[in-house]
């Protein structure tokens, strides 16, 4: 089944930011809530909640409530976009050393979850691409 984009322009300014960006492609590997992207990123959850719902709205985005937190993950039915879109632009150095930091922050942040406030999400629950899929390509 093919999923048609609804708005392109949605698509194209949710991935049009360096953060956002680094937010899509921590998701692509494993569901985090809104707290664990800012400590991750190491910027307010207030920031990380907004371009978060760009992203959202741009129907990227699949999303489980567990207690008081929302999981969010790249939704599957894009996630083949999102790592050709990796593949196919190219990457300063600066930006792939951004993207290995994010990825080490996320490793360190989801080994400590257990111990954190955050609830495991359920049904997003579960690491995907053997933990966090990072692309520098």
């Amino acid at each position: 089944m093919v999923v048609v984009m609804k708005n392109v322009v949605a698509f194209a300014q949710a991935l049009a930011d360096e953060t956002r960006w680094r937010i899509v492609q921590l998701l692509r590997g494993e569901a985090l809530c809104v707290c664990e992207l800012a400590d991750i990123l190491r910027l307010p959850q207030s920031t990380v909640s907004s371009h978060v719902q760009v992203i959202r709205k741009a129907g990227l985005l699949e999303s489980e409530r567990c207690e008081k937190w929302i999981y969010y993950r790249v939704a599957s039915s894009h996630r083949g976009l999102i790592q050709t879109l990796a593949k196919f632009f190219q990457t300063s150095p600066a930006t792939d050393a951004v993207l290995r930091t994010d990825a080490k922050h996320a490793e360190k942040r989801l080994a400590e979850r257990e111990s954190e406030c955050c609830p495991r999400p359920k049904t997003l629950g579960g690491r995907r691409h053997n933990g966090i899929s990072v692309s520098t390509n």
